[in-house]
């Protein structure tokens, strides 16, 4: 630990010397957080001034963790500034409550990351969620880091638009892992993905949520742009979160989709699930977090019978007869790894009791399993 090496740097002048050797410096956490609402430890500011000066040079793998506050956000942009000497290769923003990072003026964020961004020259990973990073200070960040850049998780950063995020597309030719809102994805973006010069992309991460539901009309994306990129990146997974009201849906999965990981964390209607059995044949991973009392029987047949590929599937406050979740398993068999399924959620019928549903659906999967229960405190 830092604190037991500090100590021991005072031994002798031998040890003080080991203490501040680079490869002790490449990787360094900041803790931000005020003590006046928080229960946890913060970087001593002497800590931080001394790595200011001894080794913002040695620093290649750096993360800010800070609270809800603004102060401790702002405390971190002043870091981030001060930054002139570094070369950076990973850099992560990290609110660990709600993201006070958004509580920062524009400019002063934009101006500090910008630093880094000048001066590293060889950026290969950044995680800015949830931040007022913009469209000028990412094509800073391209003009400096095209050649090295690979990751960038950017999502909820509503001061980005399409055109900000095309101009890394279109630079960055070695990205392989890109998490954004679906907002700024575009049919141009996923074409500039898939161009031939360019690597192959891993991982596309998409956010679909509405914080005003029924006033945002989503827009569709083209089959031709989906095609494109999976032609391009066979193995790419594309995982999709959604946060939005039923109404809302009305644009997703009519064509087919190329999405591996789906995740609703709001209310998904019966029609969209059905829409996914027949248009998801790429999907590994299924997780329902909310339906309501329709039961759903027909739409999981669906997925199984389409979805070959799919092996795990998450299952909360939704409704399935259990005739229907036995059938699903066995369709499945030992390819279904993953199975975590509330017990609520199954109900029972003429064919099977829920006391019976854990051996039958052990005797398909090849394992012991039982459904999940929520814990009472």
């Amino acid at each position: 630990p830092l604190l037991d090496r500090a100590r021991a740097s005072s031994v002798c002048r031998r040890w003080n010397e080991v203490f501040h050797i680079p490869d002790l410096w490449r990787k360094f956490e900041f803790d931000l957080n005020q003590s006046a609402t928080s229960y946890f430890k913060s970087t001593h500011p002497d800590l931080i001034q001394q790595i200011i000066k001894k080794h913002s040079a040695h620093l290649q793998y750096v993360s800010f963790k800070v609270d809800s506050s603004v102060e401790s956000a702002e405390a971190a942009c002043g870091i981030l500034s001060q930054l002139v000497n570094c070369s950076i290769q990973t850099l992560g923003l990290i609110s660990t409550a709600k993201p006070s990072f958004m509580n920062v003026s524009e400019s002063h964020f934009v101006s500090a990351l910008t630093v880094v961004f000048i001066n590293s020259k060889s950026l290969s990973s950044i995680k800015i969620e949830d931040t007022p990073v913009d469209d000028p200070s990412l094509k800073i960040l391209v003009a400096n880091n095209s050649d090295t850049l690979r990751l960038l998780k950017m999502s909820n950063c509503p001061h980005v638009s399409s055109d900000g995020i095309l101009c890394v597309a279109d630079h960055c030719q070695g990205l392989r892992e890109l998490a954004l809102n679906y907002y700024i994805l575009t049919d141009e973006l996923l074409l500039a993905l898939s161009s031939e010069t360019r690597v192959n992309l891993e991982h596309l991460r998409i956010d679909v949520v509405s914080e005003n539901p029924g006033q945002i009309k989503f827009h569709a994306i083209k089959k031709h742009s989906w095609d494109a990129l999976t032609k391009h990146s066979p193995r790419v997974n594309v995982v999709m979160y959604f946060f939005l009201c039923e109404a809302e849906f009305e644009m997703f999965f009519k064509e087919e989709t190329p999405v591996t990981h789906l995740y609703f964390g709001c209310s998904v209607s019966k029609v969209v699930l059905g829409q996914i059995g027949l248009n998801c044949p790429r999907l590994i991973e299924l997780v329902v977090c909310a339906n309501g009392l329709q039961p759903l029987d027909n739409e999981f047949i669906c997925v199984a019978e389409h979805c070959t590929n799919l092996t795990a599937l998450g299952l909360s406050e939704c409704e399935v007869s259990c005739s229907a979740f036995v059938e699903f398993v066995r369709l499945y068999g030992r390819r279904l790894t993953q199975l975590s399924i509330m017990g609520e959620v199954l109900t029972p019928d003429e064919d099977y009791s829920l006391d019976e549903i854990p051996t039958e659906v052990s005797k398909y999967l090849g394992r012991v399993w039982f459904p999940d229960v929520m814990p009472l405190w």
